[in-house]
């Protein structure tokens, strides 16, 4: 045997720290204790996703049918365990564990997965935040529609989904798509409860319920926080017993009336550095308690100098933009020949109401002949600005309401309002995380609707993997109040995990002659090792 056959090179980089996260949640026990254990079988169900998940966070954009492909340059035995090969991931064991997990229940399993993290973890559960985005997909997807539609079904369905068209927050109408609902704790964007409804769901029409479930799954006293399409008089009625805070949708005529007569208070001099380190020295707001819906709330009307400037500059661009629309009417109107007033006045009504800042003023009608001798009319007209309509958009600039039902003895401060409903990007940054290039959403290959749901559920325990670790690092770089250099080389208490993912980069799992050892390991690797779970340091040190 020669010296270079001797000598078994593979990458570990930084999937050892994801291999440790998930033992250290005790994914693979979870997994095994629900679906069991075939004694027959070379690889486990729990070490099956195990493996799923240190693919999806490998971020090297492979799909799962080249799964196998993707562990043959990797130290299997070390991230999964011995006598592991790279073949035993193959299409059929794959799509087998996938249709267990769904038959088994993917709700069941994560809550079960979520609820072990937050006791290990101690996860701060005062807020929790829910939101929805839409993945397309290409295929066809077809299911034949149940002839009754389910409206009073559980919220946790027992059919699959239906892949449809529907509103795309992905700009992409022309496609079919399924939606996601995920609500996240403030404390590190911990991903608490995951949900797939189909392509054509409405927000309005399933928050309120989603809520209630989560509360039923997860007992803990959480605020929650949501956007404007919780607030609806059904939906207040629904969660009337959950504490939460919203944002007010103008299209209600009580708040849109608030905002166009309320005048904000100024800030007084001893709150301006208050504010300031808040980070909320650019907003002012004013109390009102109010009765929506049956239910007594705090409306915190807010004025943010940043939106005012914005929304003033995106006002004077659509009055610029209608003056030139409107003077394409008024030539269009007055070159035209009518055979009755009628007409002339029907056409201008239907300009109108193509405006909103401007209208086209009938000035006289001229009667004449045309060159056939028949009568005709021609219209006089002239643009003018609908003062009071720009005058309330004016006095909305700058403004949104937010709504809590915690009055009297559970009331929030306004600032503490403001900046936890700021916080809803905790949802936001986990779609854009679970809508990267890198990510496996481009994998969405599979051709029943059962398995794009379980896929989901496996994205998501991603991110409930990913933000778990970037938290637990984040935590002790504060404990231990020294910082690591980031991409740029400033030393930074709050690295991406991604980055950290990035230093690992050429660690190698190493066999010469028989013994193994792990190469590349720097002083800065140790150090950030020192701050991660046990488990993780187990697949370096």
């Amino acid at each position: 045997m020669s010296y270079l056959e001797e000598i078994q090179v593979k990458n570990l980089d930084h999937l050892g720290i994801v291999a440790g996260l998930i033992d250290e949640i005790g994914i693979v026990k979870i997994i095994n204790n629900k679906l069991g254990i075939d004694v027959r079988e070379k690889i486990s169900a729990g070490t099956v996703v195990k493996s799923i998940l240190i693919n999806g966070l490998g971020f090297v954009s492979r799909p799962l049918y080249l799964f196998s492909q993707f562990f043959q340059d990797k130290a299997i035995e070390k991230l999964l365990g011995e006598r592991i090969k790279p073949d035993y991931l193959n299409d059929d064991k794959i799509g087998r564990v996938m249709d267990e997990l769904y038959k088994y229940g993917l709700n069941d399993i994560f809550i079960e997965v979520v609820l072990e993290v937050i006791k290990k973890f101690k996860i701060d559960l005062k807020y929790s935040h829910l939101d929805s985005t839409s993945f397309h997909l290409d295929g066809e997807y077809k299911r034949e529609e149940d002839k009754e539609k389910q409206e009073e079904e559980k919220i946790i369905k027992e059919r699959p989904i239906f892949i449809k068209k529907g509103y795309s927050r992905d700009h992409r109408p022309d496609l079919k798509q399924c939606v996601l609902d995920l609500i996240t704790s403030q404390d590190g964007d911990i991903p608490l409860f995951v949900r797939v409804g189909d392509g054509n769901e409405s927000d309005k029409a399933v928050f309120g319920k989603v809520l209630v479930e989560f509360k039923k799954q997860i007992k803990f006293d959480s605020i929650m926080v949501c956007d404007s399409a919780l607030y609806g008089q059904e939906n207040l009625q629904i969660i009337q017993h959950l504490k939460w805070i919203t944002r007010v949708p103008m299209t209600i005529k009580k708040a849109k009336k608030l905002v166009q007569n309320i005048e904000v208070e100024e800030v007084k001099d001893e709150d301006k550095e208050k504010r300031s380190d808040l980070n909320l020295e650019s907003y002012t707001w004013k109390e009102e308690i109010v009765t929506y819906g049956g239910i007594k709330q705090t409306w915190l009307i807010v004025l943010s100098e940043k939106r005012q400037k914005s929304d003033l500059e995106k006002l004077e661009k659509q009055l610029s933009q209608e003056e030139k629309k409107s003077q394409k009417f008024l030539k269009e109107i007055q070159s035209e020949e009518f055979e009755h007033p009628q007409a002339a006045r029907y056409k201008l009504k239907a300009i109108n109401k193509k405006l909103r800042l401007l209208e086209i003023k009938e000035v006289e009608l001229i009667e004449n002949y045309s060159k056939k001798k028949e009568k005709i009319y021609k219209m006089i007209s002239l643009i003018i600005k609908k003062d009071e309509e720009i005058s309330r958009k004016t006095k909305e600039v700058g403004k949104f309401i937010l709504a809590t039902n915690l009055v009297e003895e559970n009331k929030l401060e306004a600032s503490e309002i403001l900046i936890t409903y700021k916080n809803q990007q905790s949802t936001e940054r986990g779609f854009r995380f679970l809508k990267d290039p890198l990510f496996f959403t481009d994998s969405f290959f599979v051709e029943k609707p059962e398995r794009i749901e379980t896929m989901l559920f496996l994205m998501s325990l991603c991110l409930l993997i990913y933000n778990l670790g970037q938290r637990e690092l984040r935590n002790c770089l504060k404990r231990v109040k020294k910082g690591i250099n980031n991409q740029v080389g400033k030393v930074t208490l709050r690295p991406t995990l991604r980055w950290i993912f990035q230093c690992f980069q050429g660690i190698h799992y190493v066999i010469l002659n028989g013994v193994k050892q792990i190469v590349n390991l720097t002083e800065e690797r140790r150090f950030i090792l020192s701050l991660l779970p046990a488990s993780c340091q187990r697949y370096y040190l």
